[in-house]
């Protein structure tokens, strides 16, 4: 387990680094959106990911790994507009917006942890393909509880599939670089 620690937290790291350049170029702009805008673009980062993987070709120079990246901060920014509601403008400082990040990144991460536990690190044996069409089947389902105003009758709430969302992106990171490494 402390291998997998080590490598969230150096995915984390990426993930974060590009999040705080981007607040330093545009700052919390993304404060204007709402849910379902998140998911949308939640949705059009995973359709990437997953028509790279079928077509084995970008014609945009870009990998998947930074669709992953942005798969982790757009679930994160989805918590936080969870959390907050939208707003009208930019209405927090990317202070503050960077201890958001780390508040909903180590809850997140924590969940991983627990689930990690339980399942005995099974992602370590998953293709990276399995956790885009998780992440695919996860954002189909937050929209339809999104369509039904955030009701559910059984099932977990969109806040659980975003962190779901985020942790298959960041086993898909791992995957992607820390697994080259070794």
């Amino acid at each position: 387990m402390s291998d997998t620690k080590q490598q969230f937290d150096t995915v984390i790291a990426l993930c974060k680094g590009i999040y705080e350049k981007k607040l330093r170029d545009y700052g919390a702009s993304w404060r204007i959106m709402r849910p379902s805008s998140i998911t949308d673009q939640l949705l059009i980062k995973a359709k990437r990911i997953r028509s790279i993987e079928i077509k084995k070709q970008s014609l945009i120079n870009e990998g998947i790994t930074p669709e992953f990246i942005g798969l982790v901060n757009y679930g994160v920014i989805g918590l936080i507009q969870l959390a907050l509601g939208f707003a009208d403008g930019v209405d927090i400082t990317a202070a503050r917006a960077l201890e958001l990040y780390d508040k909903y990144i180590t809850e997140t991460k924590e969940l991983m942890y627990a689930k990690n536990h339980d399942y005995d690190e099974a992602w370590r044996l998953m293709r990276v393909s399995s956790y885009t069409d998780l992440i695919l089947t996860k954002l189909n389902r937050i929209k339809e509880i999104e369509n039904n105003e955030g009701q559910v009758e059984i099932s977990e709430g969109i806040d659980a599939n975003y962190q779901d969302i985020i942790n298959y992106a960041l086993f898909g990171l791992i995957k992607l670089t820390c697994d080259e490494e070794n």
